[in-house]
């Protein structure tokens, strides 16, 4: 970042981006502003039946077009969107305050996209600052402008300061799967569950190959709460056990699935996990055992929930992804799971003079079989892109490769 900023971010693009943001307000301009909903809210379990479909038609699937075999996801952390052209960037150096806004966050979206073309793009929370947002509505429609601007498949889950603003944390989800092109859920059917925005999304195989009816990549995404409502445990809220057992059932329908015929399978498909805040277990590593870099501490609940041990007990999970904590980006593998931050994204969050804002992207490759035909996932790899001159891609490494077995043939696209 740093004194490249003003190369990045030309003036004709933020009149561009701002020209689009609004009309988007114009958009709702006929809409009243909703008044300030109950706080209690926020401690209210989702209603059973109360699922919201996603209004992206279609299923997701690996493609056969110009990236074969792979899947490709964009990670957006912690955003902090406010009111758009009217709120200053935290951290940048002084002479970048003056021109610096939430038009960069969005300048950065549109960048990255453009130059990744993700497959599907997840917010993993705080996608708002609840306290400077005037309007929480009108600031997640400028926040996930690029996506739907851009007709691309998205998903979110909440942090703990989306509820911040004029709507509560159920009123905020609401929102969200009331978007364009997202694929966000409300809650599970049928599933008396705490928090909102618990749900799973199933990658499925190309169109035209053996697997195109299985999922062959599961997604999880879960609500990892704002606060803790316990006044004898002070600090963040946490996964709960009816959000676990939601995952645990959900994990092993989709591996049944998977291993029943037709084209049954030998091993499960591998799941991915998005959340806001980090588990305990995050603070398992140090610079030996880590790819990125650790600058501040592990921001987790103060209680450990176990959701990590269900993790592992379920079996398909091979990585766990969240924001909170802007100034780390690492991931780190314990017991067969890798545990990743993405690093801070929005230039009204804090972050680090001179420390680019990031984004981490995540892109899983098919194996193709001896006779040519596409099989499940063969491999998942990981890098990060900086918001620099450049649009640097740094820290690549394979989260996950399911390895060789001598009857098949490895087949991974070359970046």
């Amino acid at each position: 970042m740093g004194r490249s900023f003003s190369t990045v971010l030309h003036s004709s693009l933020l009149l561009l981006i701002l020209a689009i943001l609004l009309s988007h307000a114009a958009t709702d301009a006929n809409v009243s502003a909703k008044p300030r909903e109950d706080r209690s809210a926020l401690q209210r379990r989702g209603r059973r039946g109360d699922a919201s479909s996603p209004s992206a038609a279609g299923r997701l699937r690996f493609n056969g077009g110009k990236r074969q075999g792979e899947f490709k996801i964009l990670q957006v952390a912690d955003m902090h969107y406010a009111d758009g052209r009217s709120t200053g960037c935290l951290n940048v150096f002084p002479n970048q305050t003056a021109t610096c806004s939430d038009l960069n966050t969005t300048a950065f979206i549109y960048r990255v996209i453009r130059e990744e073309s993700p497959d599907l793009v997840v917010f993993t929370g705080d996608n708002i600052y609840g306290f400077d947002a005037t309007d929480a509505a009108k600031s997640m429609d400028m926040a996930f402008a690029p996506a739907v601007t851009l007709k691309l498949p998205w998903a979110a889950v909440l942090g703990n300061h989306d509820q911040e603003s004029t709507l509560s944390r159920e009123g905020v989800m609401r929102h969200i799967v009331s978007m364009p092109h997202t694929m966000s859920r409300f809650n599970p059917n049928g599933f008396d569950i705490d928090g909102f925005g618990n749900y799973n999304l199933e990658i499925y195989g190309p169109e035209g190959s053996l697997l195109e009816n299985k999922s062959v990549l599961n997604l999880y995404f879960l609500d990892s709460g704002d606060y803790s409502t316990v006044p004898s445990i002070p600090g963040y809220n946490w996964i709960k056990p009816s959000q676990q057992l939601w995952f645990q059932r959900t994990s092993s329908h989709l591996q049944k699935e998977y291993m029943n015929k037709p084209e049954a399978q030998k091993e499960a498909a591998p799941g991915l996990v998005y959340f806001h805040i980090p588990l305990p277990e995050f603070g398992s590593f140090d610079a030996s055992n880590f790819t990125g870099v650790r600058q501040e501490g592990i921001s987790s609940a103060s209680v450990n929930s176990g959701f990590f041990s269900t993790m592992v007990e379920a079996g398909d999970v091979k990585a766990a992804f969240t924001g909170h904590d802007h100034l780390n980006d690492f991931c780190g593998k314990l017991t067969g799971i890798q545990l990743c931050y993405a690093g801070g994204f929005g230039y009204h969050a804090y972050g680090k003079a001179g420390w680019s804002r990031r984004a981490r992207v995540v892109s899983a490759f098919l194996e193709k079989t001896v006779d040519g035909k596409w099989g499940g996932v063969k491999s998942i790899k990981t890098w990060k892109r900086l918001d620099d001159q450049y649009l640097s891609t740094i820290d690549s490494q394979v989260l996950w490769s399911k390895g060789t077995n001598g009857k098949i043939v490895f087949f991974l696209l070359m970046m």
